[in-house]
């Protein structure tokens, strides 16, 4: 008996696999961004998001209200497709009761993501263990001074409540003269 593969696509769409359910592959010209959606996207954060699905996937569909035909969940997903110059993405076609859950699911969506509160140690140390595996941090969403300064943050801010059971210094002198800052926990080191 062969062994499946969970790690395989559930399609492709122009050239980038879906990993995702989907109910369709839609072209981007259909989709119709909802006109009441509140959230702005800058051209970073959409530059940032092509750079992450051209690099894992798609991993998350486009969601469209059955009820309105406007995109409910994904604009900037849609907007990051039109960056990479995508013809197809997968939608998730959904139904909604009024027009008011429709907008709420549409608020909920961005909102509750932004309630949530990192855990800066623990967010630094995967990155740390993202960038030893020799991927690009980016395709996390962080770049490497975003990097820096997280450890930088971190190490500052417990500094004070460090103990080293070598009794090493968390800081060292680089080859350029300069200070080498290593984060206690995830040994990231970099100068400032």
């Amino acid at each position: 008996m062969q062994k499946e593969d969970k790690t395989a696509s559930k399609g492709v769409a122009s050239g980038i696999p879906v990993y995702c359910a989907f109910d369709e592959l839609a072209d981007i010209g259909s989709l119709k961004p909802h006109p009441r959606n509140p959230n702005r996207h800058p051209e970073s954060q959409i530059a940032l998001l092509a750079k992450i699905i051209k690099a894992q996937g798609w991993r998350a569909p486009i969601t469209v209200s059955n009820r309105s035909g406007y995109i409910v969940r994904g604009h900037g997903r849609l907007l990051a497709a039109q960056l990479l110059g995508v013809k197809q993405v997968p939608v998730d076609r959904q139904d909604y009761a009024s027009d008011e859950e429709e907008l709420a699911d549409l608020i909920a969506d961005n909102r509750v993501a932004e309630l949530a509160e990192m855990d800066r140690l623990s967010l630094a140390e995967l990155l740390r263990e993202i960038e030893a595996a020799g991927l690009d941090l980016e395709i996390a969403g962080f770049t490497k001074t975003d990097m820096a300064m997280l450890v930088a943050e971190v190490s500052a801010t417990d500094a004070s409540s460090i103990s080293h059971d070598d009794g090493s210094d968390s800081s060292e002198t680089s080859e350029q003269g300069g200070a080498a800052v290593r984060c206690p926990w995830c040994g990231y080191e970099f100068v400032p």
